[in-house]
């Protein structure tokens, strides 16, 4: 299962690099299809949450048929079953294919980092005078309005990823500077550039493509290599106030069960 994901999910536009591939790509599916999937599905998939019986659903034959079963909030708020288990039974031969997930909104604006296969970290940093940025013992940020912001984030996967996307939300005080804008001008040379010198055409980023846009910045990649990887774009503080602004969040696209976010930030423009 583990290799047949690693074959789908390198495919690019719904298709492998070439027809040599893509036919010994097909014969490895149809090979792993002869040997997993043998038994045609006859079974019927029960779900429990503690001693709640959440629901069930029948599969008979080959079909691309889904099911959805949603348990409510309340059920896991519930004091009684705080620390129930899930359970899921599978009753009739055929292979059951499952995901489990959990929409909730969370009760502190100021959100903790956390680690779900992404550690991501961002950072705002002065670009023309050291005073018009700082931060203070408790984390709060104080930027001069009218100055210009570096915003570096730095992503760090243990394994390889595909599909990654890197989304960055703003303060609502803030406003991209765009290159691809003329009035925007030249971006400011970055000091921790380590791309610059005769090589300059030599060095790529991580990300194949990006997105600025007017509450936040993303970037893109189809396949991620384990390491360390820094974004960083130029905005501009317009608004003086108090804002709140979300965590920086990277995850797998097709996979969202892997993603990571940093902390949530207060941003004071003064």
């Amino acid at each position: 299962p583990k290799l047949v994901r690693g074959l789908l999910d390198h495919r690019v536009a719904g298709r492998w690099s070439s027809t040599q591939e893509n036919g010994f790509v097909l014969v490895a599916l149809d090979r792993y299809f002869d040997t997993f999937e043998s038994a045609t599905p006859d079974f019927v998939a029960k779900a429990w949450l503690g001693p709640r019986f959440a629901g069930q659903h029948t599969f008979h034959g080959r079909t691309t048929e889904t099911s959805q079963i949603d348990v409510p909030m309340a059920w896991l708020q519930d004091p009684k079953h705080a620390s129930a288990d899930l359970t899921l039974q599978k009753t009739g031969p055929g292979r059951l294919y499952y995901r489990v997930g959990m929409r909730y909104a969370p009760r502190d604006l100021t959100l903790p980092p956390f680690d779900a296969g992404f550690a991501v970290q961002r950072v705002y940093e002065a670009v023309d005078d050291p005073g018009d940025v700082r931060r203070d013992a408790d984390g709060s940020w104080h930027i001069k309005a009218g100055a210009r912001v570096r915003v570096r984030v730095t992503m760090v996967n243990e394994a390889r990823r595909y599909h990654v996307a890197l989304v960055d939300p703003m303060p609502a005080g803030f406003e991209i500077v765009n290159p691809a804008f003329a009035a925007s001008g030249a971006l400011p040379t970055d000091p921790k550039d380590e791309g610059g010198g005769g090589w300059w055409w030599w060095a790529r980023t991580w990300y194949e493509h990006q997105n600025l846009r007017d509450e936040r910045a993303e970037a893109f990649s189809s396949l991620l290599w384990e390491g360390v990887h820094d974004y960083d774009y130029v905005a501009r503080a317009t608004t003086p106030g108090r804002f709140v602004v979300p965590p920086a969040k990277a995850e797998e696209m097709y996979h969202p069960e892997v993603f990571g976010r940093g902390t949530g930030d207060r941003v004071i423009i003064e």
